[in-house]
């Protein structure tokens, strides 16, 4: 295609916005595009992407100062009202902070002002950095929803972008919309093929309000990042990264790539459901996407008539909410109950793919960390993580960060994992954030914002549903398999705390591993083993085959001293010696081994009729048999080690008898007075 600017060589004047157009090389207009000029960048494929660029709109907005003017006039009418009454309850001694009917006025306010200040709100209610408690509750409540606009408008875009009116496109269409929200409308149509289809279509001149919104509060941003020393966070950086977001979310061919890559890699998911997309009848400003009939995850009387158990939907939805954030990195950021519906036939189906974002994987690591360190209680640890996760400058003094942690989880402390709750700890944590000096990542405020609504439609479901219970048998199972380093060395500080072993640890996750349908007995036999035996197992290697000596000694005293004992009360030879059994910790790890052993028992994939041949399978390994030598070794040394005590011992009796044998007689003679 050739991208042209109409009209050639011209500016445009105050108040007016370019039209590009594309063509194709057969000279046919195909796609026409609203938008100030320097926001049009070409793409290495033959078609055009609308960029976020910060620089280029300030650049075009720079010229433009009446019509910057009278945005910022419109907008300074209704906030000064707010603004004003902010600063007379302080003057009454009211705490603005935790006062819920101004919160509730913002959330107002925001929703009158328009798309762009909709999404500020909701992006604002991921950053407990930034506003206090009272106004995060709040703002999650911030509705995606505004008046539909004229169907003429709608069926005029549909025509520009696909090259038809609607009439030609589709066999049906319905009379209104369906809903309508900040960024477009949805309809309820049919293809000519006989395909019932959902067609996104987006507002008018969004992108122009849009931009020029986000032009101004920029410039506010960067003002108060210089003049407010209590702001810690980059606020033009989150502006920045809101921008290239909401520019993603207009540009509905972004938004089907999204749909196909989620269907890539987790639409094989078992009862995951990912809608087509129908590529020929979708550009920048339509989508059109196949129709899904499916019931909201909160409409809970009319999913169990249907004889559907939203529970168990619930959990596949976690158990992909795992994968989307640990594993792949991309992963759905608004998983409400309008975009979370369960189908006719028991799956549960994704919709509205406009707003995704990833994890790179050293944070995917570091969350998993965190887990794990949550559940066990270690504070430093976790501390330690914020700082890798980039919430804590590596120069913050984690001296009162850690206790302050131990409070936020005091509630908690002798519970489970089953009983921790994401809402309470993030509500938690955010007012331990907006205390200290973290600042949060966009992504992380995207991650608690889809756990948080997941939570909620699991809670309303079923209100003793733990999101972190159902997760943890993943986590464990990551942390168990996982090649990486940064989870290998993550499982030796685990198991391992000042050269000792902890059993109870390896217990407690092989417990929780078992639980993932995932996890199989022949898969952590393998990539354990291959793991033990190479040079990045070697620390955990050594130490396991002490602990597995020490049991397997602990095992043959017990052996000998019930022998022994069974000896001598059956047979009455009183001269046979007592042998002494295993010590206390001995027998402390030879009990984690028998649960260990059980615990394997239990596991999926375990088959005692199968164990033969494996067993002959891993006589063979390599690093088996380097490991059995490294047993055979230590026990060895062990054997002689206690041959010579007892044989110095069994000396040091002997020269002790002697000296007694060859010292002289005592005689006592009587004394005469």
């Amino acid at each position: 295609m050739i991208v042209k600017t109409l009209p050639p060589n011209s500016q445009p004047t105050e108040g007016e916005t370019l039209v590009t157009e594309v063509v194709p090389e057969n000279g046919n207009p195909a796609l026409v595009v609203r938008s100030p000029k320097l926001i049009i960048a070409q793409k290495s494929e033959p078609e055009t992407t609308i960029l976020y660029n910060p620089e280029e709109i300030r650049e075009h907005y720079s010229r433009r100062p009446l019509q910057v003017l009278r945005r910022i006039i419109a907008v300074l009418r209704p906030t000064l009202s707010l603004v004003f009454g902010l600063w007379w309850d302080s003057r009454r001694g009211i705490n603005v902070k935790a006062d819920r009917r101004r919160a509730v006025q913002l959330r107002d306010l925001l929703t009158k002002l328009g798309p762009a200040y909709i999404k500020i709100g909701q992006a604002l209610s991921t950053r407990p950095d930034l506003v206090p408690p009272t106004y995060l509750e709040e703002l999650t409540r911030l509705q995606d929803q505004l008046p539909p606009f004229p169907n003429e408008i709608a069926y005029q875009f549909i025509e520009e972008e696909l090259g038809a009116p609607p009439s030609e496109i589709y066999a049906e269409l319905s009379p209104q919309p369906i809903a309508a929200a900040s960024l477009g409308q949805v309809y309820k149509g049919k293809l000519k093929t006989g395909e019932e289809v959902a067609i996104k279509v987006q507002r008018p001149d969004l992108r122009e309000r849009i931009t020029i919104d986000l032009y101004i509060l920029r410039q506010i941003a960067g003002w108060v990042q210089t003049q407010v020393k209590r702001i810690r966070s980059d606020l033009v950086g989150i502006l920045d990264e809101l921008g290239d977001r909401i520019f993603e979310e207009m540009d509905y061919i972004h938004e089907g790539e999204n749909a196909e890559r989620f269907f890539e890699l987790y639409g094989h998911i078992k009862d995951i459901y990912v809608p087509k997309i129908y590529w020929e009848y979708t550009n920048r400003r339509v989508l059109t996407m196949e129709w899904i009939n499916g019931t909201k995850l909160t409409q809970t009387v009319e999913i169990n008539a249907q004889g559907i158990d939203a529970r168990y939907l619930i959990e596949v939805g976690v158990q992909c909410s795992l994968r989307q954030l640990l594993e792949h990195g991309f992963f759905h950021a608004d998983p409400h109950p309008g975009n979370l519906l369960a189908t006719p036939d028991g799956k549960l189906a994704y919709l509205d793919f406009g707003m995704m974002s990833e994890i790179q994987p050293p944070q995917r690591y570091g969350l998993i960390e965190a887990i794990v360190h949550v559940v066990n209680r270690d504070f430093e640890g976790l501390a330690n993580d914020y700082v890798k996760l980039d919430f804590l400058s590596p120069e913050t003094d984690l001296t009162p960060i850690i206790p302050a942690f131990a409070r936020v989880f005091a509630d908690a402390q002798g519970a489970s994992v089953a009983d921790l709750n994401i809402k309470s700890i993030t509500d938690e944590l955010s007012a331990l954030m907006y205390e200290y000096p973290f600042r949060v990542p966009p992504y992380y405020a995207l991650i608690i914002r889809s756990l948080v609504t997941l939570e909620g439609i699991a809670i309303y479901i079923d209100p003793n549903f733990k999101v972190l219970s159902e997760a943890y048998p993943y986590v464990a199972k990551r942390l168990l398999t996982d090649p990486s380093t940064q989870l290998r060395t993550s499982l030796q500080n685990l198991l391992f705390k000042e050269g000792k072993f902890r059993w109870n640890r390896l217990e407690n996750l092989l417990r929780n591993a078992k639980k993932n349908q995932d996890y199989d007995f022949n898969l952590v036999l393998d990539q354990g083993l291959e793991f033990l035996s190479s040079e990045r197992g070697a620390f955990i290697r050594d130490k396991l085959v002490d602990e597995f000596v020490n049991g397997l000694n602990a095992l043959g005293k017990n052996v000998l001293h019930n022998f022994t004992y069974v000896l001598r009360e059956r047979v009455g030879l009183t001269a046979v010696n007592e042998t002494p059994g295993a010590t206390v910790e001995q027998q402390q790890t030879l009990e984690h081994i028998k649960r260990i052993l059980n615990i394997l028992r239990e596991t999926r994939g375990f088959d005692p009729v199968q164990m033969a041949p494996q067993l002959a399978q891993l006589l063979v390994n390599p690093g088996v048999q380097r490991l059995g030598q490294q047993v055979t070794n230590r026990l060895t040394q062990k054997a002689i080690a206690r041959l010579i005590r007892e044989l110095l011992a069994a000396e040091e009796v002997k020269s002790t008898d002697r000296s007694q044998l060859e010292r002289p007689a005592r005689v006592s003679l009587p004394v005469r007075m």
